[in-house]
């Protein structure tokens, strides 16, 4: 990762709503976000999950419950969110959180299609896999 452009869209106010799970992104132009907890999880950058290459993505299920326990700074670039699934290896840069806040609509709607088509549930978990052989557990 090359670091933060100039023009990077960096949080001002980073706060945690556990009662609502959801994350809530303030920004020095005004602009608010609230993203659920369920929404960042489903769009993890962890490699676990985005697959090492176009066409290896893990559709994330059953995630509507989860709860986000902290948020670790890594760097001055990024969070490392930590889930009561236990799911931590996802790296949320300023980039990517800007982007899943400002596109929220249309990639909710296309993960909800998604899991639709697919025949998955918010509510059944059938991507766990058994703890040891998961890629991408780089700490």
């Amino acid at each position: 990762m090359a670091g933060i452009e100039r023009d990077t869209p960096i949080p001002t106010e980073i706060t945690l709503h556990q009662k609502s799970r959801r994350l809530e992104l303030a920004y020095d132009d005004g602009q608010r976000y609230q993203l659920d907890f369920e929404y960042l999880r489903v769009f993890t950058p962890s490699a676990e999950a985005r697959g090492h290459g176009p066409g290896q993505e893990t559709l994330q299920t059953g995630k509507r419950n989860v709860l986000i326990e902290r948020i670790e700074p890594v760097g001055t670039y990024a969070l490392r969110f930590v889930y009561s699934d236990g799911h931590d290896s996802g790296l949320y840069s300023w980039d990517l959180l800007h982007n899943l806040a400002v596109h929220h609509d249309e990639l909710w709607a296309e993960y909800l299609k998604q899991l639709d088509s697919q025949g998955h549930s918010r509510d059944i978990d059938s991507t766990s896999r058994p703890a040891g052989g998961a890629c991408g557990q780089h700490h």
